[in-house]
């Protein structure tokens, strides 16, 4: 009886810290960014600074080598992309109007047959409709992806994660191991040796899915924009990365880009050569992903559930934005392993087992 109460108390201290954590990380969610981004860069960099210890250099030496490489080919692979996205904002902006045109000359045949089986249709005011409402679309879009890549949207956001940011990487990166260490330290004894074992579990998790889908991300992400450049598709290359990027996100990076290449296509070529090299880009970024990128470098043994990925990815936009969607998958992965654990010892139990 008083083993029960003292279980009981136990867990209403360990849920009423868990609803403090996440009514703190509610509160503060438009500050976090920066700190969550630095810890998993941190999290992600950390086996190649393991690598570089184990070649005889301090913990502090290798970060600093560790940063450094990253700075060296990050910031200027990111400066070139920014310039080479606003130049082709730039020149598709120019080229809206005769985009427009040509498309509505391309769905005319649409119209008049639309008008022949249905005569009390008015397809000139449909067809100003639609143009209007496109072009303002359009325009909208461009001037609010412009925007973000100047650098005028969400402009303290940014300048906080570039300055923020790698100073709160370095730090994690340079004291990871004694975190952990700390951290372990102040586990429950009783409980000690089954948090240590569902931890080892989350990590092996968290480390095939995060360190292999950024690597599936950035190597589709350069595949679709290459793809769509080569083609010769207005925006391509911004579409085509964005695309490789979010398909963290299962199936919205490919269809979403898929979708709106499409789009410009038809707006943008007179010939199904042009349009037709589109689709294959996809197809073949699609068959890459799915026969060779996610089995080598994600693995099958992830354990995440992409219905699962999705709905955490989702959820965590909503309720968090952009933080939400950093730590979404984290998340779910430890909320994963907890109800595995649960189950098994559900099936355990005197509740399962009637007895």
């Amino acid at each position: 009886m008083f083993e029960a109460k003292k279980n009981s108390y136990n867990w209403l201290i360990w849920l009423s810290v868990f609803v403090v954590f996440c009514a703190a990380v509610y509160v503060l969610r438009s500050v976090l960014l920066p700190f969550v981004a630095g810890i998993i860069i941190g999290y992600v960099l950390d086996p190649i600074a393991d690598k570089f210890q184990k070649l005889g250099m301090s913990r502090t030496w290798a970060t600093v080598i560790v940063m450094l490489l990253l700075i060296l080919i990050f910031f200027p692979l990111l400066f070139l992309l920014l310039g080479v996205i606003q130049g082709q904002i730039a020149d598709f902006i120019a080229a809206l109007p005769n985009y427009i045109s040509a498309l509505m000359k391309k769905i005319e045949p649409i119209f008049y047959e639309l008008q022949s089986k249905f005569p009390d249709i008015d397809a000139e005011k449909v067809r100003e409709y639609i143009r209007g409402n496109m072009s303002n679309a359009l325009k909208v879009s461009a001037k609010v992806i412009g925007s973000v890549i100047s650098g005028g949207f969400a402009f303290v956001n940014i300048i906080s994660l570039l300055l923020i940011t790698p100073v709160v990487a370095f730090y994690m990166l340079r004291d990871w191991d004694t975190f952990i260490g700390k951290v372990n330290g102040l586990l429950p004894r009783h409980s000690k040796a089954a948090i240590e074992q569902q931890a080892q579990e989350i990590n092996q998790i968290m480390a095939n899915f995060i360190r292999g889908q950024l690597s599936v991300c950035v190597l589709l992400g350069c595949f679709y924009a290459l793809g769509l450049y080569i083609v010769g598709l207005d925006l391509g290359i911004m579409i085509g990365f964005i695309a490789g990027v979010i398909s963290f996100i299962p199936y919205v990076g490919s269809i979403s880009g898929f979708v709106v290449s499409m789009c410009i296509a038809f707006a943008q070529f007179d010939d199904m050569g042009h349009i037709l090299s589109v689709v294959a880009v996809f197809a073949v970024g699609q068959f890459l992903e799915g026969n060779f990128l996610t089995p080598k470098l994600v693995g099958d043994s992830v354990g995440l559930h992409p219905v699962w990925v999705m709905f955490a990815l989702l959820a965590g936009g909503v309720l968090l934005g952009f933080l939400g969607l950093l730590i979404a998958v984290p998340v779910a992965a430890i909320i994963g392993v907890l109800v595995r654990h649960a189950i098994e010892n559900y099936k355990h139990s005197s509740l399962y087992l009637e007895d």
